[in-house]
């Protein structure tokens, strides 16, 4: 049997330690169903108020309730002869604090013991102002990764990991796919005015790079209510799209979770499954070899 994978659709709050209370509830539900590997959506630690919230929110990985709540559930599971992998996106601090006042958007890949064993930080930053929608300067608040995470060996097959805006880059999962990878995932916080583009974007990543891809994502009106600090006022609300899915090489979404909830089982979170069969993968590039036809002469890459 091919191996099964789950994404996991949460709307996280501004506390650390309640989202991680939720991620390690849906991590043991995704291995009651035998899943090798969750994956949870960008900023899954937290969601906060404005970039004055966030940096007094932010902790090192040694001491994020939310990256110790996953990783003592990993540890719980792997001492009782379960194992699964877990992929979550988090901000960090920057290795220069005091000089580089922002967060870092990344994603960590823990393994079955959860022992940090791969991270990305978000290239593409979201700079946006949407007439008559939000305006997100995340530059204002996250630092930029500068360099890609050569995709590496999972439960799955080989994965590339990128994080939400970095979706409509396709020089990068091009470039992820010829180093390698056979999977690519983008957890992702899309806001509702771009989010009709999630969906259509991803399948076109998985048709270009015949990966399957992997979309986990926030989804919902999120509380950032939880430690403000004082003297600021939550003045808007921010909401995600969700429309979390796995999608196969050929496009097709194989999984979707539902985007009718709302209320405690919104809060909790969902989770949706699907099989990643690798022959799939092999058969599509043998019957459809683009990468024996680019012009890489033509294009200089």
């Amino acid at each position: 049997m091919p191996p099964l994978v789950a994404a996991a659709q949460l709307c996280s709050s501004s506390s650390p330690a309640l989202n991680g209370q939720r991620a390690a509830a849906l991590i043991r539900r995704a291995a009651a169903r035998h899943a090798c590997v969750v994956f949870f959506p960008e900023a899954a630690d937290y969601i906060a108020a404005n970039a004055v919230h966030s940096l007094s929110l932010v902790q090192p990985v040694t001491t994020s309730p939310f990256v110790l709540a996953i990783q003592e559930t990993l540890a719980a599971l792997h001492s009782e002869g379960t194992h699964i992998d877990v992929v979550a996106g988090v901000h960090e601090p920057t290795e220069q604090p005091q000089l580089d006042k922002r967060t870092r958007n990344t994603l960590l890949y823990f393994n079955s013991t959860g022992e940090i064993v791969q991270r990305y930080q978000k290239i593409h930053l979201f700079d946006v102002d949407i007439p008559h929608g939000p305006i997100l300067k995340e530059s204002n608040s996250v630092q930029p990764g500068n360099a890609i995470t050569t995709p590496f060996d999972t439960p799955l097959g080989k994965l590339g990991m990128a994080i939400c805006y970095d979706l409509r880059f396709p020089e990068l999962a091009l470039e992820l796919r010829r180093q390698g990878a056979q999977i690519l995932t983008y957890p992702s916080a899309w806001t509702m005015k771009t989010g009709p583009h999630f969906q259509t974007l991803a399948k076109a990543m998985a048709i270009l790079t015949q990966c399957y891809v992997i979309m986990p994502a926030q989804k919902g009106v999120h509380n950032t209510s939880h430690g403000l600090p004082d003297g600021i006022d939550i003045t808007t609300t921010r909401e995600s799209y969700g429309h979390t899915c796995i999608i196969d090489p050929n496009g097709t979404i194989l999984a979707e979770c539902p985007d009718t909830y709302s209320g405690e089982a919104a809060e909790e979170g969902s989770l949706c499954f699907a099989e990643v069969d690798l022959t799939v993968v092999e058969r599509m590039r043998i019957n459809m070899p683009l990468w024996q036809h680019r012009r890489p002469d033509v294009f200089n890459k």
